[in-house]
């Protein structure tokens, strides 16, 4: 399997989280209540799943690959990337900040948490939908078979040492469990 299909992969479980996360936005909206317990579950899927092992492969391998085919950092796909990996790091921390108060029914803190989900979801989507149909193009064609397979044992050593064995698929449970209920 191609790199980047491997990142498309961990794409439709992001996407599975999405829904969990954009319907705990609708339960607060509705109820005017938050569930602290989902709320660190979906906090703990974005930021050791999607963060942690989805954008790491993409900023420690991917992006260095790429750039070793002439892709710059700072302007282009790229820069724009890693803008937005930041930018939902951003939303992600907001939300744990504002949820020991949101967990006591502080509306001020409520309203925090439902927008920055929204936001982070709304971010994550057109995210995805840019490096799948827009970078992972880019790259197929840049990229070397070479440069594929390194970029495939990178990928395997990250699961196995950064990540661990058995986490991913801890995550896809969790993604499914998120967006069921």
């Amino acid at each position: 399997m191609k790199p980047t299909e491997v990142l498309k992969g961990e794409h439709k479980i992001i996407l599975v989280a999405l829904a969990g996360a954009e319907k705990q936005a609708k339960a607060i909206e509705s109820t005017g209540k938050i569930d602290g317990e989902k709320t660190e579950r979906i906090l703990d899927f974005f930021r050791n799943f999607t963060d942690r092992c989805h954008h790491s492969k993409e900023e420690k391998h991917l992006f260095v690959a790429l750039q070793q085919r002439g892709f710059r950092p700072d302007v282009g796909p790229i820069a724009v990337m890693l803008a937005e990996h930041q930018h939902g790091r951003n939303r992600l921390k907001a939300v744990a900040d504002a949820l020991p108060k949101a967990s006591t029914g502080d509306r001020t803190a409520l309203r925090q948490v439902k927008e920055n989900l929204i936001a982070y979801v709304k971010l994550l989507k057109e995210h995805i939908i840019k490096e799948d149909n827009v970078l992972f193009a880019m790259a197929e064609k840049a990229l070397t078979s070479g440069d594929q397979t390194a970029l495939s044992e990178a990928f395997e050593k990250a699961e196995a040492n950064e990540i661990g064995e058995g986490v991913h698929e801890k995550y896809h449970k969790i993604a499914h469990e998120l967006a069921a209920g």
